[in-house]
């Protein structure tokens, strides 16, 4: 009797994580397949990240691009990947503390660059293939930001898919604009200190694909070997796009395993992911 509920108990188990992690069922996500997609623009030295220059060298050089979006303390949409402006604009100030008026008076690591608005960048990238990732600096379920970004993509010209790490942020689209190609970031979750356990663990084992169901993983390349990746990606068969291979030797790496990647030109020592 009790091996029979032992056996059970094990049984539910399986079911259960196997539900957890399934993705959305198999729709057509071949538009980004087979893309190398420019992390944060064709970035470069003197060229900043989530730069306007940056998304022109990726347009001109026939790449798709990754970038970031959130909203600025006045709700506008701006590119910019950080919660904090220190490390690209040498300010302690949050992004989301500050107008879009005040945004203008900083620059980008040294530059003439300033940080530019969602609505500029679509007009700049044309016809791009797109991965526009919604950053949850403005909260794991600002459902404003969802619907703000969705409003400006729908006049986008070019393929566009939209991805996120928090689920709930993916879970809008799922539910509001199921149209919309979705994914779920996600990676080992070793250096999110921030984290209590579970959460890392349901979020770096995709468990919490139940709550996106998204059509694509988009997982840190270096971390393939995690479980719930694993199972997910030979089970189920979702669009993987790994990110962020850095110089060659990495893309060439990733290319073996997944079916898109998100780029930098050159190998960097201290990446800010």
């Amino acid at each position: 009797m009790l091996l029979y509920i032992i056996l059970s108990l094990v049984i539910l188990f399986i079911t259960g994580v196997l539900f957890a992690i399934a993705p959305n069922s198999h729709r057509d996500c071949s538009d980004f397949k087979g893309v190398m997609y420019a992390h944060r623009g064709l970035h470069q030295p003197g060229v900043p990240e989530n730069s306007m220059k940056a998304f022109e060298l990726a347009v001109e050089a026939g790449y798709g691009v990754e970038l970031d979006v959130q909203f600025t303390k006045d709700h506008h949409i701006v590119v910019f990947h950080d919660a904090n402006l220190k490390r690209m604009c040498g300010v302690n100030k949050r992004v989301r503390d500050c107008t879009y008026e005040e945004l203008l008076s900083y620059r980008l690591d040294g530059t003439d660059q300033t940080i530019p608005l969602f609505k500029d960048v679509l007009k700049t990238l044309g016809n791009t293939r797109l991965v526009c990732e919604i950053k949850n600096h403005n909260g794991n379920r600002n459902n404003r930001l969802c619907r703000e970004t969705y409003e400006m993509l729908c006049d986008y010209k070019g393929k566009y898919c939209i991805e996120s790490f928090s689920p709930f942020l993916v879970q809008w689209f799922r539910i509001n604009h199921p149209e919309v190609i979705r994914g779920q970031l996600s990676c080992a979750m070793k250096d999110e200190g921030s984290l209590g356990y579970i959460a890392r663990l349901v979020l770096s084992q995709l468990i919490i694909n139940y709550i996106s169901r998204p059509d694509f993983i988009a997982y840190r390349h270096q971390d393939y070997k995690q479980p719930g990746y694993m199972l997910c990606s030979k089970l189920y068969r979702p669009l993987l796009i790994a990110w962020t291979a850095r110089g060659p030797k990495e893309q060439a790496e990733a290319w073996k395993r997944f079916d898109s990647v998100i780029f930098e030109l050159y190998e960097n020592p201290n990446p800010v992911e």
